[in-house]
């Protein structure tokens, strides 16, 4: 990281170090994204998927970064994979192969959300897509699965659109809310998309979507700027859009930097143990050496602050989420994504047409014109 003995490093977007990192991390994510999708077929135990998507970014971040030269503080899993079917809302990653609450297997028709990512020298690039189980081209999904899908996505694509400078977090709030209504679905009530930093997935800027009073009040405006990254997380449902803690057991935490004297010995353990091996980032407590004892030391961490749980959420029963996640940098010449989803109109298609206010905005290119010169 460049940076001179009297100054502090520079960790913004304007350095291509910096950049180059997210965007490394991005490439992992990708690939491993693409391999948990051709793991989730009928049939398949979400135990296993998660499992090998963590394998295989631990496995490619190994083979970088390993030099003198450009050796680096932390590398490794910046979002354990999860894999969150149906009316499960997200970070369904489950403790072992014998959780029978979370190792469901997956049957064809269902909707699937892949949620992962990698971080090098603590720059996180997440990414998260939404498939249904044995879709194909020969087999597409169409219906109201497909509007699901598809509002999602271009929900998404609409508010990366509207992140730029000059525009407010909630522009994006009102673009989501506008896509959703016209494929006759509902944003997930407050679900929060935060700019992140160094070290920070969750920082203090933040993007809610389909918000009630309360949250409203509790999510303060801002003006989007130049150097911004963003992890923009798109969450639609076929229901009300309101969730409620499910029964499943939670297999996600993360530190959050502060401290507290913690009593037993196994919250010591764990909190060490974590810190060691995720840094700041989501830990999956299916990767603790040993996962049971591991398991008693959180209670007191959370109740002190000193760690937070992802907990799993869901929506009625009959009703799905789809899911899309991408991380983003706001530059000069527009928005650079670091990770991205795909959507095939061939594999997903939807009858519903969005308005064409909408559909002018989602044809707008994410990078910015640059102004002509004029002849002399």
């Amino acid at each position: 990281m460049s940076a001179t003995k009297d100054s502090k490093p520079d960790y913004s977007i304007n350095n291509s170090d910096v950049v180059e990192k997210y965007r490394t991390a991005g490439v992992i994510a990708q690939k491993a994204l693409a391999h948990v999708k051709t793991l989730v077929v009928d049939g398949a135990k979400i135990w296993d998927i998660c499992q090998a998507g963590d394998e295989l970014i631990e496995e490619e971040i190994s083979k970088i970064y390993n030099s003198k030269k450009n050796k680096v503080e932390s590398k490794g899993i910046a979002f354990p994979t999860s894999i969150s079917p149906n009316n499960i809302a997200d970070h369904l990653s489950p403790i072992s192969a014998d959780d029978e609450a979370a190792n469901l297997t997956l049957k064809a028709g269902d909707v699937a959300k892949i949620h992962l990512g990698a971080q090098i020298d603590g720059f996180p690039s997440i990414v998260s897509e939404t498939v249904v189980v044995g879709a194909s081209k020969a087999a597409p999904v169409t219906g109201a699965t497909a509007d699901l899908l598809t509002a999602a996505y271009k929900a998404s694509e609409a508010a990366l659109r509207t992140i730029k400078p000059g525009n407010k977090n909630y522009d994006v709030t009102k673009v989501v809310a506008q896509v959703a209504k016209e494929y006759g679905v509902t944003p997930l009530e407050g679900m929060l998309s935060h700019n992140q930093e160094r070290g920070v997935l969750t920082g203090e800027k933040e993007i809610i979507i389909n918000p009630n009073e309360e949250q409203r009040a509790q999510v303060a405006p801002f003006e989007f700027e130049v150097g911004q990254v963003f992890g923009l997380d798109i969450l639609v449902s076929s229901g009300e859009g309101k969730v409620k803690p499910a029964a499943i057991r939670t297999s996600i935490y993360k530190l959050t930097g502060n401290t507290y004297q913690l009593k037993l010995k196994s919250s010591h353990l764990v909190f060490n143990e974590i810190k060691r091996k995720a840094s700041k980032f989501p830990f999956a407590i299916k990767n603790l050496d040993d996962p049971t004892k591991g398991k008693t030391g959180l209670k007191e961490n959370c109740s002190h602050g000193t760690m937070i749980a992802y907990d799993i959420y869901q929506e009625k029963e009959g009703q799905q989420i789809a899911q899309v996640y991408v991380t983003v940098a706001i530059t000069k010449n527009g928005l650079v994504k670091f990770t991205s989803a795909e959507f095939d109109n061939e594999i997903v298609k939807s009858e519903k047409e969005v308005s064409p206010e909408l559909k002018e905005l989602l044809a707008k290119s994410l990078k910015v014109k640059k102004a002509k010169k004029e002849d002399k």
